[in-house]
């Protein structure tokens, strides 16, 4: 008979010594770990989750740069039109006063006049036409009203439901390889059933060719079997056709060398867990759980923003001599800020951003109702796969015993060529049915582990 094409939609199955969970630790086949490890690399999803995760981390290094002085250096050069000066009165004025102080000091009354040629100081400018500054300032914000502390609280969040989101893509990675792993492992195992057929068709024809000789067969007994041949062949081409499937694939995964991936030789073996403990959360419900907890401190940021902000400011000049008159050479000052009323924008934006956190409190829990139910029908599954798996394994001795049975009637000339035949395509529909039923036992238990969130590679 045909078997099932590989590529077909099946879910992923686990090689033997693949999964590690309580009760039952079993190392991971090393070539597939490296397998996986190379997929996980090559793959782009991943990449651009790293990325994203990676922005996330500086988007908290940038919120906790909010408290972080800022210095700034600045320099200028300015030419105005003419020279800001004193009206023309307050120059009388300062003249006079001038004049006054004088006389005061050489001890002449008042109302004397000023002796000639005494040098008098012109009033100086209020502003020089020509400015040139060079200045540092400090900018420190003290306290943000909060909003700081809740974008970092935010960005933290965010990063961690990439890095589960990551893990989770991962997951979905490493389960394709160990797909298309395991289903190359069912391909090896049908042709292994494909040649103790042929062995045992090769010791017909051996027989029906001394009986024809011997006159107790008929050359039509022997093209049975030469039928029976090519058949085979037939299967065994579409087993290399699958396994050539199989190695693209798996280059296309993880780009291992196709040559490398022709040698090697998987294993299908039967597996069976111990007791099922209580599973951990899947990642998928953990990136969900972080995003809502990043949302939440996003809408207390909004609505931080009628929190007083308090911030401290400096400023120092280091040429003096252009200053204006009115100008200081440093400053520094503490100031606070305090949005009262904003047009109501931030109780609105607060208020649209709680609905985003309702949104994926609904998403967790309808994940979380999905879980539960798919690892209820995981672990039926799993227990109606092994019960098939214990059923064939009778059939594939009862149908041995009714081939041996038959060979030897055939061989006393009891029951034609076809009865055999019949007996061997019989034994061998039930030795690729024996292993599908341990490829869909595999697949059951990944089912069920991957369910409990404790699927591991």
């Amino acid at each position: 008979m045909k078997i099932k094409k590989v590529m077909t939609s099946l879910m992923v199955v686990p090689l033997f010594g693949l999964i590690s969970f309580s009760g039952s630790a079993q190392e991971l086949d090393p070539y597939l770990q490296e397998l996986i490890e190379k997929g996980i690399n090559k793959s782009q999803i991943v990449k651009i989750n790293s990325i994203e995760a990676e922005q996330a981390v500086l988007d908290q290094r940038l919120a906790k740069s909010t408290f972080i002085p800022k210095v700034t250096l600045n320099g200028s050069f300015t030419r105005l039109d003419d020279d800001i000066t004193f009206d023309q009165e307050t120059q009388d004025l300062l003249q006079a006063t001038q004049k006054l102080l004088i006389k005061e000091a050489v001890g002449l009354p008042f109302n004397y006049p000023l002796p000639e040629g005494t040098p008098l100081r012109d009033a100086p400018n209020l502003q020089d036409k020509n400015i040139l500054k060079a200045s540092v300032e400090m900018d420190w914000v003290l306290f943000s009203g909060l909003e700081a502390t809740h974008a970092i609280k935010a960005s933290k969040h965010k990063a961690s439901s990439l890095n589960y989101l990551g893990m989770a893509e991962k997951d979905k990675i490493a389960m394709q390889i160990i797909q298309a792993y395991d289903q190359l492992a069912l391909v090896y195992a049908s042709e292994k059933v494909l040649t103790t057929t042929e062995r045992y068709l090769k010791e017909q024809e051996t027989f029906v060719k001394r009986a024809i000789e011997s006159g107790l067969a008929t050359p039509i007994e022997r093209k049975r079997i030469e039928l029976a041949q090519q058949q085979l062949e037939g299967k065994r081409l579409d087993f290399q056709h699958n396994k050539t499937l199989l190695v693209e694939q798996l280059n296309q995964l993880t780009g291992e060398d196709k040559e490398q991936l022709r040698l090697m030789v998987p294993q299908l073996q039967s597996i069976g867990i111990d007791k099922m403990m209580e599973g951990e959360k899947r990642n998928e419900i953990k990136a969900l759980e972080e995003a809502e907890q990043a949302i939440v401190h996003k809408s207390k940021m909004q609505k931080s923003n009628f929190i007083p902000k308090v911030a401290v400011k400096g400023h120092y000049e280091f040429i003096e001599d252009n200053l204006s008159l009115l100008d200081p050479k440093w400053y520094v000052g503490v100031g606070v800020r305090w949005n009262i009323f904003d047009g109501t924008q931030s109780r609105i934006k607060a208020k649209k951003t709680e609905l985003e956190s309702l949104k994926y409190r609904e998403r967790i829990e309808e994940a979380e109702e999905m879980i539960a139910l798919s690892v209820i029908n995981a672990q039926m599954n799993y227990e109606a796969k092994l019960q098939t798996v214990k059923i064939i394994e009778k059939e594939i001795e009862l149908a041995q015993d009714t081939y041996n049975m038959v060979d030897q009637q055939y061989k006393n000339n009891m029951v034609s060529i076809t009865d055999v035949l019949d007996a061997l395509t019989e034994l061998e529909k039930t030795h690729f049915k024996y292993q599908e039923a341990v490829f869909n036992q595999r697949r059951a238990i990944t089912e069920l582990l991957h369910a409990n969130g404790k699927l591991s590679y």
